[in-house]
């Protein structure tokens, strides 16, 4: 009997665990040649969330946990679920139910037909926003066309099913700041896709924010590419052109006709201008560096608290 094991982030989630539990189990009832495993991975939850999993393990067998010494985030918490997932087939999906468990039949079937990653495009239901699901677009076009990996628009979830193969592969890797959907795409294998609506969050409230969305934008553009380098590099040839050319003529022609070279307001505009272009080249440096600084501390990604492994 085949196992699969699912790997479930958790914070704050006291009131989805054992919900998001029941749904998995009823799933798994209507599959009798499948065997299975849930590990809910506590990312420092400051509620009872692990009050409630370890009360969970203590009735089911099938449940099982690992617990943080402090929040680590979302993609190390995935990442500790997959090093200790051990099944045939390892599927990570969020706690709060807006991934449906409903899917897992269908993820498997895909897996069993051959394919290695099995990933999951998202769909936006009517009531969302046309600025959400433009943002998103865009979101998912820049990413793609500023690092070196293809996502697709709205393939960005982490609801994915990765054959044991693939997950030993990803559990050797060891990258600082993760972005597991683009290591998904980096590592090949035969993947495929199935579109899916998300559901609405059944309690507590989502820990992504912009800030966090901007800056989860920003690692996955410089986790897999140097291209902001090179385009800081070309805005710098770019504009230091047209300086010497536009200036340049402005200052040949005020010679000539010898009018006075006029200049307070011309002369600060160019210096907040250029001033600024420099502080945002000096910053993607900056990030580059910085990761650089990170990797080469070689800290594990997440440190474990307890687990009933």
């Amino acid at each position: 009997m085949k196992k699969i094991s699912i790997v479930i982030p958790a914070h704050n989630e006291e009131g989805n665990v054992a919900l998001v539990h029941q749904k998995i189990k009823e799933v798994f009832d209507g599959l009798s040649n499948y065997d299975f495993e849930i590990i809910f991975v506590n990312d420092g939850s400051r509620d009872n969330t692990q009050q409630r999993l370890e009360e969970l393990s203590a009735k089911y067998k099938e449940v099982k946990f690992i617990e943080f010494s402090r929040n680590f985030g979302h993609q190390p918490a995935v990442k500790a679920g997959m090093d200790l997932a051990y099944g045939n087939a390892v599927i990570s999906m969020d706690g709060d139910l807006q991934h449906p468990p409903e899917m897992i039949p269908e993820m498997i079937r895909k897996w069993e037909e051959g394919y290695d990653i099995v990933l999951t495009i998202r769909k936006y239901p009517k009531q969302i926003s046309y600025f959400k699901r433009k943002t998103s677009d865009f979101f998912y076009k820049i990413l793609s066309s500023l690092s070196d990996v293809n996502l697709t628009k709205g393939g960005g979830s982490d609801f994915r099913l990765m054959d044991a193969n693939a997950v030993e592969v990803m559990r050797n890797l060891n990258e600082d700041d993760l972005f597991l959907r683009g290591l998904t795409s980096w590592m090949g294998f035969k993947q495929t896709g199935i579109e899916f609506t998300a559901n609405e969050r059944l309690s507590g409230e989502s820990s992504y924010n912009l800030k966090k969305m901007i800056t989860f934008a920003f690692t996955g553009i410089t986790a897999f590419s140097v291209k902001p380098l090179y385009i800081a590099a070309y805005l710098g040839f770019l504009f230091s052109g047209f300086s010497v050319l536009g200036y340049g003529i402005y200052v040949m022609y005020s010679f000539i006709a010898k009018t006075e070279i006029s200049g307070w307001a011309s002369l600060i505009m160019t210096i907040v201008f250029f001033g600024g272009l420099q502080l945002i080249i000096l910053g993607i440096i900056g990030i580059y560096l910085g990761k650089i600084f990170k990797q080469v501390k070689d800290r594990p990604n997440y440190i474990i608290k307890n687990k009933n492994f």
